[in-house]
């Protein structure tokens, strides 16, 4: 689950960014494009390659599907409720959701995870705006902070929005998450990026209404490598940004307790998005970003085509 540094395999013509040389680009448009041409350029067989799918199936009806999806044919000869799958548009909605609370502003000597995130956003962005979709952009915290509908004039707003976002306020996802809902109308693609200090069930409940109205949820999980594994403490304490909060600690016996449990708030993440049909991917902010979202891209694309 977890993408590292590992390059042994190279991809022809790719070029592996570290994050802390993007944040010596002048703009987050220069980085979207930085990254977006480093992986892109060993793309030589693919000429449609994003987060656009061209696929569509059946699938069984679960309780919550729209019922003006179910196919009655398929229903007529089998007897069971199938609801259809639909071929996304090639002019498709990407509406990118980016936390920009003030846990996203940590950083242990790297990059800050809200950098890692912005940069992740526009290079997405960036992507979808060369196959022609409207791209679109809502930050959060404990309640909206920006919003910028999607568009395909919209772009230089959302690189504005990226660019100046801040994180000033604590975190919250139930309010947020159900405004977002209420307010996206036409189906689409919608990437949450945030570092997803939030209970699974919340998180997953807040996500349920986006998947009824037939959204295709991504959901990248950003962390700094001393969040997933604690370094050698000189200070016995803690402090949490959002609350200021501090917190007086065992060092020694608290570094395994604590690899445990955010490794397993990992993966009950991936899993229970999985099972709702929604993609988990995580990154630490020392991956150079255009391997991991080469590798995340190559990954969906092949679920797709498998499918």
């Amino acid at each position: 689950m977890k993408l590292t540094r590992d390059t042994a395999t190279p991809i022809p013509g790719t070029r592996f960014i570290d994050p802390e040389v993007l944040t010596r680009l002048s703009s987050v448009e220069l980085v979207a494009k930085t990254v977006v041409s480093g992986f892109i350029s060993g793309l030589h067989h693919a000429p449609y390659f994003g987060l656009s799918t061209d696929f569509a199936e059946h699938r069984a009806y679960n309780p919550g599907d729209d019922v003006r999806r179910i196919d009655w044919r398929v229903y007529g000869r089998t007897d069971r409720l199938f609801v259809r799958e639909f071929q996304a548009e090639t002019n498709a909605n990407l509406t990118l959701v980016l936390d920009v609370s003030k846990s996203m502003g940590f950083q242990a000597g790297g990059i800050s995870k809200l950098d890692y995130g912005r940069f992740l956003a526009a290079s997405l962005g960036y992507l979808s705006l060369q196959q022609r979709d409207r791209v679109g952009l809502i930050t959060f915290d404990e309640d909206l902070v920006s919003l910028v509908p999607p568009s395909v004039k919209h772009f230089d707003r959302v690189l504005h929005e990226l660019d100046t976002a801040t994180p000033a306020r604590a975190g919250g996802f139930e309010k947020p998450l159900a405004t977002i809902a209420r307010t996206l109308g036409r189906r689409g693609i919608v990437a949450l990026i945030s570092d997803l200090y939030v209970e699974p069930k919340v998180l997953l409940d807040s996500l349920t209404e986006l998947r009824y109205r037939g959204h295709d949820v991504l959901v990248f999980h950003i962390l700094d490598p001393a969040e997933v594994a604690l370094p050698e403490a000189e200070t016995p304490q803690f402090e949490d940004m959002e609350s200021g909060a501090r917190l007086s600690v065992v060092h020694a016996q608290m570094r395994e307790s604590y690899d445990n449990a955010i490794h397993a708030h990992m993966e009950t993440l991936h899993r229970q998005l999985g099972e709702r049909r929604m993609d988990y991917r995580f990154f630490d902010t020392s991956t150079p970003l255009d391997h991991a979202l080469f590798e995340y891209l190559s990954e969906r694309q092949h679920r797709v085509q498998v499918r």
